[in-house]
């Protein structure tokens, strides 16, 4: 299998050509990989939460499929394990769209015989992408407060996963007065 080029080749945004015709010989992207993410919505999505944490972007970076399925599993697994498995909502708030494509050009000796250098060089696919802009919100968790601690460790962890900067921000939902 081959090696997964390191993302530092595709984390700046840029504009996307990805040329799509209604004829299938002028479409310059053939195929679209699958994505890696399994679930967008865990925990009890019904339950009304007192607290949310948000991982918000700092800046604007793609992040890889691979990248958010990582942080999701590693973030369920805290919250799971802490909260159980209706003591909290997390929801994954970005989709990966963006194409990601590699032309693969060999060094070496004898290299000229494999690749055919620039022609035609825009690339086979090789994954997908998510697109984020600077304030974006990549993941939600909502929790109560006897939860707060886990679920702040649980949003650490998503940043940890990501390439760029991002920040935490806690949220208290405000309880309404009752009228009298």
């Amino acid at each position: 299998m081959a090696k997964l080029r390191k993302f530092v080749a595709y984390r700046r945004v840029e504009r996307p050509y990805t040329r799509i015709s209604k004829f299938r010989k002028h479409n310059f992207v053939r195929a679209r990989p699958n994505s890696k993410i399994v679930r967008f919505n865990m925990g009890d999505v019904k339950k009304d939460f007192t607290h949310t944490f948000n991982v918000v972007s700092k800046q604007d970076i793609q992040i890889r499929h691979n990248a958010i399925e990582s942080a999701r599993q590693s973030c369920n697994r805290i919250l799971e394990k802490n909260a159980g498995k209706m003591g909290y909502f997390l929801r994954i708030r970005m989709y990966p769209h963006h194409i990601l494509r590699e032309n693969p050009l060999a060094a070496g000796a004898g290299a000229d015989r494999m690749s055919t250098g620039m022609k035609k060089s825009f690339g086979k696919p090789i994954g997908i992408a998510a697109r984020i802009k600077k304030g974006q919100t990549l993941f939600e968790i909502k929790v109560n407060k006897q939860h707060l601690a886990f679920a702040k460790r649980a949003a650490n962890r998503v940043r940890q996963k990501f390439p760029g900067q991002c920040a935490i921000v806690l949220e208290e939902k405000k309880q309404a007065q009752p009228n009298l």
